[in-house]
């Protein structure tokens, strides 16, 4: 085991002069990656790779090919990468024990808090932090030497055979059956083009007969179709012209037929319009509108004012002769209670006068007014 001896209190051990070494105890570290960082989790240790395979400084793959190294003076990405993972575990870790930290509370109104030293021995502090220069030179690094192309080893035998000359080829014998090929192709292309190049112009001789035939042909349909257009034209024109003289026959009678009708309607209208004009009263003499409008009122006030005043006379009148009347006929009535001898003597003066035991006349024959 590495850790010799422990001992807690260090003092004692070095009062005794004895050496301790203390390792304190840790879990192993896992070699996978986890699914999530905790905040409380430390920093990396270095790993003790049990199994190359999982060492990055191992290069796997084929030994024959270049491997691609680093150009030099450019950052290594992995190393870039691991010094981003540890500032963002840094960062983390310390954001968690600055949450994990009990806080002071906040002080009052007027107060503020102050840092203090509460060790055991007082320390002077001193706003210049105390720094020392370190300088490290390090061996440059050389250019890896290109790696030398690979060649096999060779295996098997080698063999060797000679062969004099005219043995294989006879160049004057081979070449005849190329010769003639070659002479035979080139004759027969120069053939082929001297015939394209004849049915090419007979081609063109035909174009040129067929362009000539298709525009005489086309010069003709054009005169055709312009013909047809004036035709039709013509016969537009005249079925316009027909139509607007059959229009204007019709609106001619319509108008000859809709002007006698008008008159035949109104012979008779114009008079009828006139006298139920006259009747109710649009057409009148003046003198006579005068007389109505003016006197006739007028006078039927009057008549009817006198008349009214007829008939108040006449019942004044009326009134009066009742009251007389009734007063005679009570005084005669009593009259007659009183002195009944009297009766016979009562004589009629005149044809037309009557006398009574009070004085007074009547004239029976004069109408009343």
């Amino acid at each position: 085991m590495a850790s010799a001896m422990t001992d807690r209190n260090p003092r004692a051990a070095e009062a005794s002069g004895t050496y301790t070494y203390t390792s304190r105890p840790r879990a192993v570290p896992c070699q996978r990656r986890r699914y999530r960082d905790s905040l409380l989790q430390p920093a990396d240790e270095p790993l003790n790779y049990g199994n190359i395979m999982y060492d990055r400084r191992v290069i796997r793959g084929n030994t024959y090919a270049l491997p691609t190294g680093q150009v030099p003076g450019q950052p290594d990405p992995l190393e870039l990468q691991r010094q981003q993972q540890a500032r963002r575990r840094a960062l983390a870790r310390k954001r968690a024990q600055e949450q994990l930290r009990p806080r002071t509370p906040e002080p009052v109104e007027g107060r503020k808090h102050v840092d203090v030293q509460t060790e055991l021995y007082l320390e002077e502090i001193a706003d210049r932090i105390v720094e020392v220069d370190m300088e490290c030179q390090t061996d440059a690094f050389l250019d890896r030497p290109p790696t030398p192309l690979f060649i096999p080893a060779k295996t098997g035998k080698d063999v060797a055979t000679q062969i004099l000359e005219g043995e294989l080829f006879d160049f004057d014998l081979e070449v005849k059956p190329m010769l003639q090929v070659l002479v035979g192709k080139t004759i027969e292309q120069a053939l082929l083009e001297v015939m394209e190049e004849e049915e090419l112009a007979n081609l063109r001789a035909n174009q040129y007969a067929y362009e000539e035939i298709r525009n005489v042909e086309l010069a003709e349909v054009q005169r055709l179709e312009e013909q047809e257009r004036r035709h039709r034209e013509e016969k537009e024109r005249r079925k316009r012209q027909q139509w607007e003289i059959i229009h204007k026959h019709n609106e001619t009678s319509q108008k000859i037929s809709a002007r006698a009708f008008a008159q035949r309607y109104l012979a008779d209208l114009l008079p009828s319009v006139f006298d139920s004009l006259r009747n109710s009263g649009y057409f009148y003499d003046p003198i006579e509108r005068d007389i109505e409008i003016g006197f006739l009122p007028w006078l039927m006030n009057q008549v009817e004012k006198t008349m009214e005043h007829s008939v108040v006379g006449r019942t004044v009148l009326d009134m009066l002769i009742r009251e007389v009347v009734e007063r005679r006929l009570n005084n005669y009535e009593k009259k007659e209670d009183t002195q009944p001898s009297m009766r016979s003597d009562d004589v009629y003066s005149g044809p037309d006068t009557m006398t009574d035991p009070s004085g007074y006349k009547f004239f029976q024959g004069q109408p009343s007014p």
